[in-house]
């Protein structure tokens, strides 16, 4: 895979004892180290223009004021140093960049990963929460509806938690889906069965909110059905996957089960979706905590790219999974 990274996300540092951290991106390199195919691409910070697309200029104005003063916490969660205002260009540019990069026919060996921090589903319209601070996913998919590149953008989001920002943004729009696999009763305590969407955007919403213990059969079973069905509906050019990694079952702030293994099935799952849809597919960095499972589960997803084929395994889903699924199933939605 082609992954984007800079260095100047390094330097959004957040703590000794933040969860979210530098090494996250460290610990990736080095799990890639010796993995055939790995190239990484140093894609341009996002233009004020392109954020400002997705987020309040005031709020904007707000985030760059907060670091030239030297940052602090924004909110209980969510850190700023005087460097987080490069670092978040950074991290919505290498956004942009996947988006970009997908379209013009990087697919393949070559599928795009941006790996920037911070992360960004949970940004709003005009606010910082949970991590984030631009909606990196957000910017991307403007940036391709924008630069005519695409008329209609899909997002998966298989983060453990539920992408709030990314789900408003987007909300009472026709011209992106978004689609969210995460832990019910989890941080930010939304994305319920019946949010799926406003107005014009009534339909393109779509939420699969698990009970803790669910493993990865429940995420390729929601993959399958309803998201397949829905996605190919909605007829998207562009699918651009919020890939967080924090739904694994050793990572140390969620109760999901999904295996390393699990991850890469996920991976063939939405490269095989992307195909069937004749859409262009990118991965974007989402969550991820425990250093080693996220590092082996990137290079799981790489390697899938690179031709591994997945493990399968007995792997169940509940009896309480199935129920949501069958709820999500029951709803309407029909490509807008």
């Amino acid at each position: 895979m082609n992954f984007g990274y800079r260095e100047t996300c390094l330097e959004h540092e957040t703590g000794p004892r933040h969860p979210e951290s530098p090494d996250r991106l460290r610990a990736i390199r080095r799990g890639l180290t010796d993995a055939r195919g790995v190239r990484y691409v140093d894609a341009e910070s996002a233009s004020r223009e392109q954020v400002t697309a997705i987020h309040d200029e005031g709020y904007v104005d707000d985030v760059e004021s907060f670091c030239a003063d030297g940052g602090g916490n924004w909110d209980g969660d969510t850190v700023a140093v005087s460097n987080t205002w490069e670092a978040a260009l950074a991290s919505a540019g290498l956004a942009e960049w996947t988006a970009r990069s997908a379209l013009a026919g990087a697919d393949g060996r070559d599928t795009p990963f941006s790996i920037g921090r911070p992360p960004g589903h949970h940004a709003v319209a005009d606010d910082a929460m949970g991590f984030c601070f631009f909606n990196n996913a957000a910017v991307a998919t403007q940036s391709a509806i924008d630069s005519g590149d695409a008329k209609r953008v899909a997002i998966i989001d298989w983060d453990v938690h539920h992408g709030n920002g990314t789900q408003d943004l987007f909300y009472n729009r026709s011209d992106v889906f978004y689609a969210s696999i995460h832990e019910d009763d989890l941080y930010p305590e939304t994305g319920q069965v019946a949010e799926t969407g406003t107005g014009p955007g009534e339909g393109t919403t779509l939420n699969v909110p698990f009970p803790p213990g669910t493993t990865h059969k429940g995420f390729l079973t929601a993959l399958d059905d309803p998201i397949r069905p829905a996605l190919l509906a909605f007829d998207p050019e562009l699918l651009l996957i919020s890939a967080g990694f924090d739904a694994h079952e050793h990572d140390p702030i969620s109760r999901m089960r999904v295996s390393t293994e699990g991850y890469g099935r996920l991976a063939a799952s939405v490269r095989d979706l992307a195909l069937d849809a004749d859409a262009a597919l990118g991965f974007i960095l989402e969550g991820g905590y425990g250093l080693e499972t996220l590092s082996d589960s990137i290079r799981m997803v790489h390697e899938v790219f690179d031709g591994y084929q997945p493990v399968s395994d007995d792997a169940g889903i509940s009896d309480d999974a199935e129920a949501i699924l069958e709820t999500v199933r029951e709803q309407d939605f029909d490509g807008v």
